[in-house]
C-alpha cells in the first residue's frame, strides 16, 4: 500500500496526497494482461496513434494525388481505396478510441475510484478494438481493400457492385469494435454512477467526466442501429437476402436511415469529450471557475438528446418530402443552441481571467475559433436549398474537418499537453509545443479553409482527378501543402512526447495548480489511484482543500457516512446488464423496423404460412420461463437453495421448448421452400426470429452456468449478484418476444 506524503498547497496549508507505489509488474506481458485502466488507456492512445500515423499517410497520398488537375498517381480504384480507409480509420480507429483512452485514464481519478467498474471488460473493449483495426488493415494483404466510403452506402455495397470481400472486412471490422465500443459506454456509465467518492454529487462532478458519461449513454444507442444495419448486409452480401436490393423490392434508403440513426450522434461522440477536455483546461489557465457549469452540463445532455432527432438532415436529397425535410431542419438549427451555449461559457470563464497561454491552452483557444466555423457551416446545412447546392461537394469535406479536426483534434492535442505530467510525471517542452501549435494552426487552415471555396467552386468530393478549371488547380495545391505542414506538426509533436518522456522537466503532483482530483495523486498515480478514497466537499475539492484545508484523504473512522444513493442497492454487474440491454433495444428497434417498412410489400404472404398456433404455445412456455425464473430468485432470496435449483431447471426446459419449437418452424417453412432469400418477408422474419433465437440461446448457457454453480454452492443467499443479472437480461428477452410475436404472427391477424 502507498503511503501518504504530504505537499505543500500555494496558499500554505498542506494536502495528503499518496507517493508513488513501488511494486509496480513491468514487462510486455504485463501490458498485455494488465486490467489497469491507466495501462488500458496507454494502450487504446498508442493504438490510436498508431492508426493515426496509417490515416495520415493514406491522406497524404490522396492530397499528392489531387495536387494538379488530370494526375495520375494513384488510380481511380486506388483512390476510392484510400479515401475509404482514410475516413473509416479516423473515425473508429483514430477518433473514438483516442478519446476512449483518455477517459479510461481520467475519469476514474477525477472521481476518486481505484479502477473502473468492469476492469476485465474494460481490457475486453481495448482488445476488441485492436482486432478490429488489424483486420480492417488486413483487408491490404488480402487484396479485398473496402473502396465503398466510411457510410458503405447500398446499393453499391450490394453485389454484384462490389463482388470483392472489401465490404466484408468494412463490416466485420466495425462490428467488432463496435461491440468494444458499446461495452466501453457501458464501463463509463457504470463507473460514474457507482463509483463516485463520497460528496461526490451531479453537480460537483467534473465536466470532462460528465461528458464522458453522456458519450457512453450515446454509445451504447447508436451503435446498435449502426450494428443492425450491417448484420443485414452481411446477409444480403452472404445469405441472399433482399434488405437493401431495390430490384427485389428492398430499400437502399433503409441503409441511410439506420446508418444516419448512428452517423448523427457520431459526430457528438466524438466532439463532447472534447467539449468536457476544453472545460478543463479553460478555467485551469484561466485562473477562474468554469462560467455557468450547470448551464454546461446541461447543453451537453441537451445535445446527446437532439443528436438522435437530426440524422435525416444528412439526407435531403433523397426526397424525403417537405414535412420531414422541415422536421429535420429545423432540429439542426436548435441543436446549434446548447452547442453555443458551451462557447458562450468557455468565452465567459476567459472573460476577466488572468490567462496564461500555454500550449495547452492556444489549442484550446484555437478549438473554439475553429469549431465555432465548422459550427456555422453545419447550421447552413440545414437550410434545404443551400445544402441541396452543397452537398457532397467540397464545402461538405471542409465542414466536416473543422469540426473534427480543427475541433476535436485539437482538443486531444490541448489535453496531451495538459494531462501528459499526471501520466508520465514530466512535462512537454512548451517551446517544442508552440512550434507544433503554430505549424498545426497553419496547416489546418491551409489544407481545409480552401476547400469552402472548392465547393461553391463546384468541385466534387469522392473524386480521384478534376478538370484543369481556373483556380481549381492552384487551391488544391495549396491544400496539398498545407497537409505536409500538418506532416511536420505532428512529426514535432511525435518527437516532443519522445523527448519529454525521457528527459522532460519532472512534473511533481499538480504543475498547474489544478482543482480536479487527478492532480492530488502522483504523477503517474499508483496503482490503486488513491490508498484512501478521497471525501469531496465542493465542486473544486483540490482547490477547496489547498484554500480551506480541508482534508481528502481522512481515515476511515473520521470520514463522514455518506448519504445513501437510489442506485446504491443496485449491485454494479445489474446496472451494467440495465444498461447494456438498453442498447440491444435499439439493436432489435433496427430489425423491427425494417419488418414494419417493408410488411404489405410485394409477395408478402398472409399469416397462413405461419404456425401461429404452434408458435403460440411455445410463446406461453418463453413468458412462462420469467416467472419461474422469478420464482428461482424469491427462493434464493430466502435461503432455499434446493428450490432455487428446482425452479431454474424448469426455468431451462421451458427456454429449451422455445428454441425446439422455433426449429421446428423454421424446418416446415424450409419444406415448404419458404426460405430466408426467397423474398423481402423471409429476409425480414428470419433475420429477426433469428437474432432473437441466439439472444435466447446465450440466456439458456447463462441460466445453466448459474444452476451449475449453485449446485457447487457458489451461488447462494448474499451472493446472488450474477443471478440477479442474468434475471434483467433474460425478462429482456422475453419482452422483445412478445413484441416480435405481436409484430409477426398477431398484426396480420387484425390487419
Amino acid at each position: 500500500m502507498a503511503t501518504i506524503a504530504d505537499r505543500t498547497a500555494p496558499s500554505g496549508g498542506t494536502i495528503a496526497v499518496p507517493a508513488a507505489s513501488s511494486g509496480r509488474s513491468r514487462g510486455v506481458y504485463a501490458w498485455i494482461t494488465t486490467v489497469d485502466h491507466k495501462k488500458i488507456a496507454i494502450m487504446y492512445i498508442v493504438a490510436s496513434v498508431i492508426f493515426f500515423i496509417l490515416g495520415g499517410l493514406e491522406a497524404v497520398v490522396m492530397r499528392l494525388q489531387l495536387a494538379q488537375p488530370e494526375n495520375h498517381l494513384v488510380s481511380p480504384q486506388a483512390y476510392n481505396e484510400l479515401f475509404t480507409m482514410h475516413g473509416t480509420t479516423m473515425i473508429f480507429l483514430v477518433v473514438m478510441p483516442i478519446l476512449f483512452g483518455f477517459a479510461n485514464y481520467i475519469v476514474p481519478l477525477q472521481i476518486g475510484a481505484r479502477d473502473m467498474a468492469f476492469p476485465k471488460l474494460n481490457a475486453f473493449s481495448l482488445w476488441l478494438f485492436v482486432f478490429g483495426g488489424i483486420l480492417l488493415y488486413y483487408s491490404f494483404f488480402a487484396g479485398a481493400v473496402p473502396d465503398t466510403g466510411w457510410f458503405s452506402y447500398a446499393p453499391l455495397t450490394e453485389r454484384p457492385f462490389s463482388m470483392g470481400q472489401g465490404v466484408d472486412y468494412w463490416i466485420l471490422a466495425l462490428v467488432v469494435t463496435g461491440i468494444g465500443s458499446i461495452a466501453t459506454g457501458v464501463n463509463l456509465i457504470v463507473t460514474v454512477i457507482k463509483l463516485r467518492a463520497p460528496g461526490m454529487k451531479p453537480m460537483r462532478i467534473p465536466v470532462f467526466t460528465w461528458m464522458s458519461l453522456v458519450t457512453g449513454f450515446i454509445l451504447i444507442w447508436a451503435i446498435p442501429s449502426l450494428t443492425a444495419a450491417q448484420a443485414m448486409l452481411l446477409a444480403d452480401r452472404s445469405l441472399g437476402t433482399v434488405f437493401f436490393d431495390e430490384s427485389r423490392g428492398g430499400d437502399p434508403l433503409l441503409w441511410q436511415h439506420l446508418f444516419w440513426f448512428f452517423g448523427h450522434p457520431e459526430v457528438y461522440i466524438m466532439v463532447l469529450p472534447a467539449f468536457g477536455m476544453l472545460s478543463e483546461i479553460i478555467p485551469v489557465f484561466a485562473r477562474k471557475p468554469i462560467f455557468g457549469y450547470t448551464f454546461l452540463v446541461g447543453a451537453g445532455i441537451a445535445i446527446a438528446f437532439y443528436s438522435f432527432l437530426v440524422w435525416a438532415h444528412h439526407m435531403f436529397a433523397v426526397g424525403m418530402g417537405p414535412w420531414a425535410n422541415a422536421f429535420f431542419g429545423a432540429a439542426s438549427i436548435i441543436i446549434a443552441i446548447p452547442t453555443g451555449i458551451k462557447i458562450f461559457n468557455w468565452l465567459g470563464t476567459l472573460w476577466g481571467g488572468s490567462i496564461r497561454f500555454t500550449t495547452a491552452m492556444n489549442f484550446c483557444l484555437a478549438f473554439i475559433a475553429m469549431f465555432t466555423i465548422g459550427g456555422v457551416t453545419g447550421v447552413q446545412f440545414a437550410m434545404m436549398p443551400l445544402d441541396w447546392q452543397l452537398t457532397d461537394s467540397y464545402y461538405i469535406v471542409a465542414h466536416f474537418h473543422y469540426v473534427l479536426f480543427g475541433g476535436t483534434f485539437l482538443g486531444v492535442l490541448g489535453a496531451f499537453y495538459y494531462w501528459f505530467p499526471k501520466a508520465t510525471g514530466r512535462m512537454l517542452s512548451e517551446r517544442l509545443g508552440k512550434w507544433n501549435f503554430w505549424t498545426m494552426f497553419a496547416g489546418f487552415n491551409l489544407t481545409f479553409f480552401p476547400m469552402h471555396i472548392l465547393g461553391l467552386m463546384g468541385m466534387p468530393r469522392r473524386v480521384y482527378t478534376y478538370p484543369d478549371k481556373p483556380g481549381w488547380g492552384a487551391i488544391n495545391l495549396l491544400e496539398t501543402f498545407g497537409t505536409f505542414l500538418i506532416g511536420v506538426s505532428m512529426l514535432i509533436f511525435f518527437y516532443n512526447l519522445w523527448k519529454s518522456a525521457r528527459h522532460g522537466e519532472i512534473a511533481g503532483n499538480d504543475p498547474w495548480d489544478a482543482w480536479t482530483l487527478e492532480w492530488a495523486t502522483t504523477s503517474p498515480p499508483p496503482d490503486e489511484n488513491f490508498p484512501v478514497i478521497p471525501q469531496i466537499n465542493g465542486p473544486r475539492p483540490l482547490r477547496d482543500a489547498k484554500v480551506s484545508g480541508w482534508v481528502l484523504f481522512p481515515s476511515d473512522e473520521t470520514r463522514p457516512p455518506a448519504k445513501p444513493s437510489r442506485l446504491d442497492h443496485i449491485p454494479a454487474a445489474v446496472l451494467g446488464v440495465v444498461v447494456f440491454v438498453s442498447s440491444e433495444v435499439i439493436f432489435f428497434g433496427g430489425l423491427i423496423s425494417a419488418y414494419i417498412t417493408y410488411h404489405g410489400r410485394d409477395e408478402w404472404p398472409n399469416h397462413e404460412v405461419l404456425e401461429v398456433g404452434k408458435v403460440a404455445v411455445v410463446t406461453a412456455f418463453l413468458i412462462a420461463s420469467s416467472v419461474t425464473l422469478f420464482l428461482a430468485e424469491r427462493a434464493l432470496h430466502h435461503g432455499n437453495n434446493r428450490g432455487f435449483r428446482r425452479w431454474m431447471i424448469v426455468t431451462v426446459v421451458f427456454a429449451i421448448i422455445f428454441i425446439g419449437g422455433q426449429l421446428a418452424e423454421y424446418r416446415t417453412l424450409y419444406n415448404d421452400d419458404v426460405t430466408i432469400d426467397r423474398n423481402l418477408f423471409t429476409s425480414t422474419f428470419f433475420t429477426l426470429t433469428g437474432f432473437h433465437g441466439l439472444h435466447v440461446i446465450a440466456g439458456i448457457v447463462m441460466l445453466a452456468i448459474a444452476t451449475w454453480l449453485s449446485f457447487r454452492g457458489e451461488l447462494v443467499k448474499g451472493r446472488d449478484t450474477s443471478i440477479r443479472a442474468i434475471s434483467v437480461y433474460w425478462h429482456f428477452v422475453d419482452a422483445v418476444w412478445i413484441v416480435v410475436f405481436s409484430v409477426i404472427y398477431l398484426w396480420p391477424l387484425v390487419a
